[in-house]
């Protein structure tokens, strides 16, 4: 019957051949007797069998396991596994296992058999087939010499890794003993077979003095050397000096320090397994080549067929960096302060007010007395209008009304106004000059960007984002290209309308130290909005044993704090650096032109002097303006000279 759901359970496995022995009758004993040791009192049995047992073996065991919920039973007919069918079939019994494995709490896999290559090949298929975790316990029961089992048993990963014992007959005359040993790949003497327990009939089980049954095999590595991937991603990983024959190599970044942490934790050293490509890194974790890969990776559902990933302790946002918009030219300084409309409005005040300063000024010359009446043409109200817009005064001969005085009275605060409210914006965006728009977000940006690059891991997402449903990210999916690096990425958003997506702490430590000018500005800027603010941890092999104490080690480190301060100090020192460096380049730069320039007020905290540059736009008005007066000049004088004559 299949196992309930959420309920533990036993699994057999089991191959035998006909002879006068029956490994399983004789193993029923110290069967029975480990897993009344280990299981739980809500056990369920699954038995699988080749046929070739005798059903009074079958029955015995079962007799005498404890399985309040139930037993099921699998049965494969003999000749199915002899033969080129034999992996195919066993790989079907374990995928029908795994199922059972999944639905249950707690799971004791029980294997029987005396054939080495058997146990070779249901090594290879459980582990490909996903079979076991740490938290399942494997039975291996067996009467291969002890010589030959302790060399086989350490060559594959199923029973050196997992949480693997190994029953071993050994017969003493007319006495039936069985000898239990676990295989430790870490150890003080390194990796080993361990003798851990003993069952005979008459003494039952026995476990030795200081050892478990199923001992841990992950709480201290004891000072071993263990593989790990990793290539150069400021500032989760950057390499100080590159490993040679005589040094490990010397690195730093917020991820190394925290597999530092949990190296010290658990007691081993590590050595960095020699990749190219993102690709490779990955590689060697699923091959089981690197113990794990110490580097930030997001948590997509394409890595996770191939891998599985620790405690996720970065929310890694993937966001885009693009070149600042460049200023607005400084001769039209004299136009930023005030908007389109703005301008209009005044444009279109100064041109109506003169016309009707003019209107009411004949009304009332037509209506006053011979001797009050004054001559006020167009072009005089004209200058009135624009001497009092500029600030000059205003002659009181042509105001004696009333009504006038209203009209005058109400252009007067206008220019006061609008005059006051200019010269503010003239003088901060002098001094305080405003970049125009920027896209912001992914919806901006993938309307004005001809191209977006990323790193060679960037395929994984292109892929990504081309299987979504929203039309933003089917877009970003077509503009996204390939480059070799970051830098590379970043020089390009400089150059053309481009954009790169990578890590926001990523980028900001790339542009601290390679896009950051003397002042200290920067030429890149980061987006505003996340593109995928999503999960971020280490790959790890599928089921990895050793997983639980990493993810402690880690979820420490995070609780504390610490994380977060290794990567506040490094972008700090990031920036302290490269501030530095500017500075010494513009010292030899003033050394080598013999000149002594006053430092930047931008890192002293005085106030910022206007330079020519600030003043283009007044001088290239005031140079118009005397263009223009000596051009009238030169008109007036000609006009004068043809009257004469």
């Amino acid at each position: 019957m299949p196992a309930v759901l959420g309920r533990p359970s036993v699994i057999f496995f089991s191959l035998f051949f006909v002879g006068n022995r029956d490994l399983l009758e004789d193993a029923s004993g110290v069967v029975s007797a480990v897993l009344a040791e280990v299981a739980q009192p809500t056990t369920s049995v699954i038995l699988l069998t080749d046929g070739t047992s005798s059903a009074s073996a079958i029955s015995k065991v079962l007799r005498q396991v404890e399985a309040p919920y139930g037993v099921g039973v699998f049965q494969a007919a003999p000749e199915k596994w002899f033969g080129n069918s034999t992996q195919k079939q066993l790989s079907e019994v374990i995928k029908q296992a795994r199922k059972e494995r999944l639905m249950s709490w707690d799971v004791c896999v029980v294997l029987v058999s005396e054939d080495p290559v058997f146990l070779t090949t249901f090594a290879d298929l459980a582990l490909r087939g996903r079979l076991l975790v740490w938290s399942t316990k494997l039975l291996l029961v067996t009467s291969v010499a002890l010589q030959q089992l302790r060399a086989f048993l350490g060559a594959y990963w199923v029973f050196s890794m997992m949480n693997t014992v190994v029953v071993v007959l050994q017969n003493e005359g007319l006495l039936q003993k069985w000898d239990m040993y676990s295989h430790l790949p870490y150890s003080p003497a390194g990796p080993q077979l361990v003798y851990v327990a003993t069952w005979t009939p008459a003494a039952g089980l026995r476990t030795r003095s200081g050892h478990e049954l199923f001992p841990e095999k992950f709480s201290n590595f004891y000072g071993a050397i263990v593989n790990v991937t990793a290539l150069p991603f400021p500032p989760y990983w950057s390499v100080l000096e590159e490993p040679s024959a005589s040094s490990s190599g010397r690195y730093s970044g917020t991820d190394f320090l925290l597999l530092e942490a949990t190296a010290e934790a658990l007691n081993f050293t590590f050595r960095v397994v020699p990749t190219q490509t993102w690709t490779e890194v990955a590689d060697r974790v699923v091959e089981r080549v690197a113990f794990l890969s110490p580097i930030f990776h997001n948590v997509l559902p394409a890595r996770l067929e191939r891998y599985e990933f620790s405690f996720v302790y970065e929310f890694g946002s993937l966001d885009f960096s693009k070149a600042k918009p460049d200023l607005k030219p400084q001769w039209q300084s004299l136009y930023y302060p005030l908007s389109n409309g703005v301008w209009l409005g005044i444009l279109a005040t100064v041109v109506v007010v003169p016309i009707i300063r003019a209107g009411k000024q004949r009304v009332a010359t037509d209506h006053a007395a011979p001797s009050e009446r004054h001559s006020f043409t167009l072009s005089k109200a004209v200058q009135e209008v624009y001497g009092l817009f500029l600030g000059q005064n205003l002659s009181r001969v042509f105001y004696t009304s009333v009504r006038a005085r209203v009209l005058v009275g109400a252009w007067l605060v206008f220019s006061l106004v609008v005059g006051t409210a200019y010269r503010g914006n003239l003088t901060a965006s002098l001094t305080l000059p405003v970049y125009p728009s920027r896209p912001e977000t992914l919806a901006q940006l993938v309307l004005v960007a001809d191209r977006i690059t990323m790193p060679s891991y960037g395929a994984e997402f292109k892929a990504f984002f081309g299987k979504s449903d929203s039309p933003v990210f089917k877009r970003l999916s077509e503009l996204m290209h390939i480059v070799s690096s970051v830098e590379e990425g970043q020089r390009q958003a400089i150059e053309a309308n481009q954009a790169h997506l990578d890590t926001r702490r990523y980028q900001l430590l790339h542009i601290a130290q390679k896009f950051t000018n003397a002042d200290g500005s920067t030429r890149l800027y980061i987006g505003r909005d996340s593109i995928i603010p999503g999960q971020s941890a280490w790959p790890l092999p599928h089921d990895a044993p050793y997983r639980p104490q990493v993810d402690r080690c880690i979820m420490a480190v995070i609780e504390a704090g610490l994380y977060e301060q290794w990567s506040h100090n490094l972008l700090s020192e990031a920036r302290r650096e490269s501030s530095r460096k500017q500075r010494e380049q513009a010292k030899r730069q003033e050394e080598g032109n013999g000149e002594e320039k006053e430092i930047d007020s931008s890192n002293t905290g005085r106030a910022k002097a206007l330079t020519i540059v600030h003043m283009q736009g007044p001088l290239l008005l005031l140079l118009l303006g005397l263009c223009a007066a000596a051009l009238v000049f030169v008109v007036e004088c000609a006009a004068s000279k043809s009257v004469r004559f």
